[in-house]
């Protein structure tokens, strides 16, 4: 990984197996108000490390990074930090892979043809938190599909693990303590934590807790009716 000079910007960390784009770019950044380049990485190793030392706001990714794809990544970083956000940058993408990244919790796909204006427009959005994506035809397929999959998911029953977790929200259990409980790690049960979120369409635990026991205490409350985990 090549250092950069840090300053008290959008600090922002280069993921591209193409050298001379992430030097390019990192020129580029470098002379632009309001951020600055704290690393650049050429693979999926690299980039874990980089994050962790860096602290990096915004991490520009790559979907083909040659050693395995960027949504590889982004599950990665997610594991060190669930809020941790990632502008992906790409000469392009099938709509199914899309899709895919936004579910993997990415805040925006920017393509590598846009201007660099509407780049830094991006950095800055995502890392304020919002969704940035680069045209009307893919805002349009990447919402159709999380909406489906949303739609789809709110009408499956519990997972057994989900089901799991589920019971220690409601023994008022913490994160720590559920892991311990049902032999997982932390990171896995924040994860599935998201899941439920999602399921409910709530944003936190208490509101979790009201949807599951006012909508749900017949079938979500209720192991027996639970699915089985998928595999990883």
């Amino acid at each position: 990984m090549d250092e950069i000079r840090i300053m008290d910007d959008i600090r922002i960390l280069i993921v591209d197996d193409h050298s001379l784009f992430r030097q390019s770019l990192s020129r580029f950044l470098a002379t632009a108000p309001g951020c600055c380049v704290v690393g650049q990485c050429g693979n999926i190793a690299e980039a874990v490390r980089a994050f962790a030392d860096t602290e990096a706001d915004v991490v520009l990714l790559d979907f083909d990074l040659g050693d395995g794809q960027g949504l590889e990544l982004i599950a990665e970083l997610k594991k060190h930090q669930e809020m941790a956000k990632v502008l992906m940058v790409t000469a392009g993408m099938p709509d199914g892979s899309a899709v895919k990244v936004m579910k993997a919790g990415a805040g925006g796909i920017f393509l590598k043809h846009g201007t660099l204006d509407a780049l830094m427009s991006a950095i800055v959005r995502v890392a304020a938190g919002e969704i940035w994506l680069d045209s009307d035809e893919m805002r349009a397929v990447v919402t159709s599909s999380i909406a489906r999959r949303d739609t789809l998911d709110r009408t499956r029953p519990l997972t057994t693990r989900q089901s799991e977790v589920m019971r220690g929200i409601l023994d008022g259990l913490t994160n720590k303590e559920i892991a311990v409980a049902i032999n997982a790690s932390e990171s896995s049960v924040k994860a599935v934590i998201q899941e439920l979120f999602r399921k409910a369409g709530v944003r936190t635990r208490s509101q979790l807790v009201r949807i599951a026991i006012e909508k749900h205490s017949s079938d979500w409350l209720q192991t027996e009716h639970a699915e089985p985990a998928a595999r990883s």
